[in-house]
């Protein structure tokens, strides 16, 4: 059976016996928080669970990293969506050790991508309209220089209320210890 048949066949169930209920909240986070954080696995459950933050408190946002590569790309529309259209009152920008992002090589990477099917011809054509494939698919060296630049990229956007706090930690991804590398609250 495919991944999909069997997420759809406990899908089936998961509304047939309203599981749901449990989860049931509103679009607006309770606690007034956004946070920007990295897609790895293990912060699925224990990012919030170390933050004491449980279903329909925060808004969480997504990205490889926690890395904001353009001001205004979707992740920064995001965090200004939440401000703005749901109530968001604070931002969180939460990198982790052992990031994946530390460990990418946008060379090895390309080879992986045109392993995968994608024509040299292709990442030329990128390449010559003034794509810097190379720059964009870098990862980073210290995490927390990375949540720094993130920090700033948002504290420092022109569409964002200059009285939000932007925090900026750094969560260890085995243990749930936050290490806070700005405190939003003394930078504002």
């Amino acid at each position: 059976m495919a991944l999909l048949d069997e997420i759809l066949e406990y899908n089936e169930e998961f509304v047939k016996e309203k599981r749901y209920e449990e989860y049931m909240t509103t679009k607006f986070p309770d606690k007034k928080v956004v946070i920007l954080t990295c897609m790895d696995t293990r912060l699925f459950e224990m990012l919030p669970k170390a933050m004491n933050f449980k279903n329909g408190d925060v808004k969480i946002v997504k990205s490889a990293g926690a890395v904001i590569n353009h001001p205004f790309g979707g992740i920064m529309r995001s965090l200004l969506v939440a401000v703005y259209e749901l109530n968001a009152d604070e931002i969180y920008i939460i990198g982790h050790h052992d990031c994946g992002m530390s460990n990418i090589k946008p060379h090895e990477m390309l080879e992986k991508i045109k392993k995968r099917g994608v024509d040299q011809k292709t990442i030329d054509m990128m390449e010559y309209s003034g794509v810097d494939l190379e720059g964009w698919l870098r990862g980073f060296d210290n995490v927390e220089e990375s949540v720094t630049h993130s920090v700033n990229m948002v504290r420092h956007h022109p569409l964002l209320d200059p009285n939000v706090p932007v925090h900026g930690l750094v969560i260890d991804p085995t243990t749930g210890k936050l290490d806070v590398v700005i405190n939003g609250n003394e930078n504002r």
